[in-house]
Parts: C-alpha cells; structure tokens; sequence
C-alpha cells in the first residue's frame, strides 16, 4: 500500500516520519490515550486523516514543550478535535518550551528536532537510521544532522544553559548512529603503498562528530582510516604520522582556542621513506577554529562532501566504489 494514497490519509509509518516521533510511541498513544486513527482501512490497516494528523501535531508540540503526556492528550483533543464535554483548562507552560531554531531545512531535520526535544532515544534512533540508510552519510550528515545539532546548540546558549540534556542525547545517538553504519575495514583499494586517512582532533579539542562522520563516509568509500578521536597529543599524532605513512592527515578544530598552527605545519612537514623517494602527507585542517589562519600548502574543505571528495581522490579510490545509495549520488 502507498504511504499517502490518495484520499485514503497517512499509514502509520509516513505519519511516524512526519511527526519525528517512532511507530511504536504512536501506538501507545493510540492505546493509552486515545489518539488512534478515526477510521482503518478494510477493518485493520490504520490510515490517519488530516484531523487525526492535527491532534497528533499538537500533541507532539505540547510533550516537546514539558506538558506530561496524559495532559497533552486531553489538551489536543479540547484544542484539535469536536467538542466533547465540559472545555479543558489550558496546559501550564514548561520553562523549557519553544521551538528549536531550525530555518529552512529538510522535513527529516525537522522530525529529529522534534525527536530530541521529547528525549525520544528511541524515535531518533529510527530517524538517523532512515536518513543514512535513504540519503547515505553525506547527505544525512550535512542536511540532517548537524542543522539539527547546531539548532540544539544555539537553543542552549540562547535559554540559559538549559536543553543540555538534549544535546547530550542528540550527541550519543548520532556517534552510535554513524558507527552502526560504518562498515569494517576491508582490504586496501587505493594505489600501492598508500597509506590510510589520519583523522584525530588537535589537542584540547574534544568535538569529534565531524569526524565520526567523515571516518564513516570515507570507509564507505573505501578508503581505510586510522581514527583517534577526541584531544590527540601531539607527540601521539607525530609518532603515529611517522608511523603510518598516510595518504593525508585531518587534524580538527572546533574553536580557535585548539587550533594550533605550528602542530599542523610540523605534521605536514614530516617525511618517511628511503632517500630519493620519500612521502610526505597531505594536510588538511577542518573545523571553524581554523577561519581566518594562515594555512599556506594545507587545503581547507568547505563541508563533508568537499572533504571526501578530496580526500578519495587523494588516496585513488577506483570509481564505481561509493556504497551510499544512489539516490544521495544523485
């Protein structure tokens, strides 16, 4: 059956993607509240209509904004639905309500928001899976994720330190979302003794997700990768360089507190190999702590996609290798 058909309403997994909020919670809303469809197609698909759409929709703004669930659903109803009894008295307001600061972006950004906010783990699981299995990483990361990520920031900054908690739980859920979707380490496809990508934070700096996803693009590209995370000294980082050989080294800086220049000139400067034929890598510095310094010889990516073009041209993946789906290379 279509997921709209027409004249024939939402079934419940459209509505579920609709809303950012996961199958299972519509259901228990259904059975506990009362908030099921009016109508089921042939006795038993359920098929949700515009106005069981609008009560649900006020529904999900009332429990994003703090409003216990059993009193959303009184106040949905009383504000969506017929008239039924005596009028309810309006929900009390929740210190953490408003909306994330979002702009113009994908409905699916949207639907993650809404997922965080309610610290539903369980409906934002299901949408960074739906996302990165339909869009790849790229897509999912650049339009989906980090719009979101960043809304939860600036909503923090803006409320007085509150909506922490949100990000807390966005974080985890994408870092565990893109290392479900990396694939293992297969054998090397690049040219003859190219070594893997590099990726480590510079130190001091502790934002890894840029890097999560750029690692799992990069696999899924076939490219190997050596990650080292969050805050990587810099005699690690040097030892591990000289060790490696690598094709290109990505050192991360989310603010211009970590961003240490003389560290990333030091790195691409050094050399392996016998005299007459030694390599050296190739820099890269991403993040906005680097805006605004000097990086004469060491490229600067504008995004993820840019970054990953670069990087598997650099290592010679052989075309053809890309394992998001098609519809992202579209």
């Amino acid at each position: 059956m279509d997921d709209e058909a027409p004249g024939a309403g939402l079934t419940t997994g459209a509505l579920a993607r609709r809303l950012g909020v996961s199958p299972t919670t519509l259901r228990s809303w259904d059975r506990r509240y009362g908030l099921g469809p009016a109508a089921r197609a042939d006795g038993r698909h359920r098929r949700w209509t515009p106005d069981d759409v609008a009560v649900l929709e006020a529904m999900c703004r009332l429990t994003s904004s703090g409003v216990p669930p059993a009193e959303a659903a009184r106040t949905a109803r009383a504000d969506t639905g017929p008239p039924a009894g005596p009028a309810q008295a309006p929900a009390p307001r929740s210190r953490a309500a408003g909306a994330l600061p979002l702009g113009d972006v994908r409905q699916e950004c949207r639907g993650l928001a809404r997922a965080a906010v309610r610290l539903d783990a369980q409906a934002v699981e299901e949408q960074l899976d739906g996302v990165i299995t339909e869009y790849g990483i790229t897509v999912a990361w650049q339009d989906v994720m980090a719009p979101a990520l960043h809304a939860v920031g600036r909503k923090w900054v803006s409320s007085g330190d509150r909506y922490i908690e949100v990000e807390h739980l966005l974080s985890w859920q994408v870092s565990t979302a893109l290392r479900r979707h990396t694939p293992r380490l297969g054998p090397p496809g690049g040219s003859p003794g190219t070594g893997p990508v590099v990726l480590a934070c510079a130190p001091d700096e502790q934002h890894t997700l840029p890097l999560e996803a750029l690692n799992a693009a990069l696999i899924r590209h076939g490219v190997p990768t050596r990650m080292f995370g969050s805050a990587v000294p810099a005699d690690a980082l040097t030892t591990a360089v000289r060790r490696l050989g690598p094709a290109a080294v990505v050192l991360w800086s989310q603010s211009r507190a970590t961003a240490g220049l003389p560290l990333a000139r030091h790195v691409a400067g050094i050399e392996w190999g016998v005299r007459g034929a030694r390599g050296q890598t190739l820099m890269m510095l991403g993040g906005p702590g680097w805006t605004g310094r000097a990086s004469h010889g060491m490229l600067r990516p504008t995004g993820l996609a840019d970054a990953l073009d670069t990087l598997t041209a650099a290592y010679g993946t052989e075309p053809g290798r890309d394992l998001t789906p098609a519809r992202a290379r579209a």
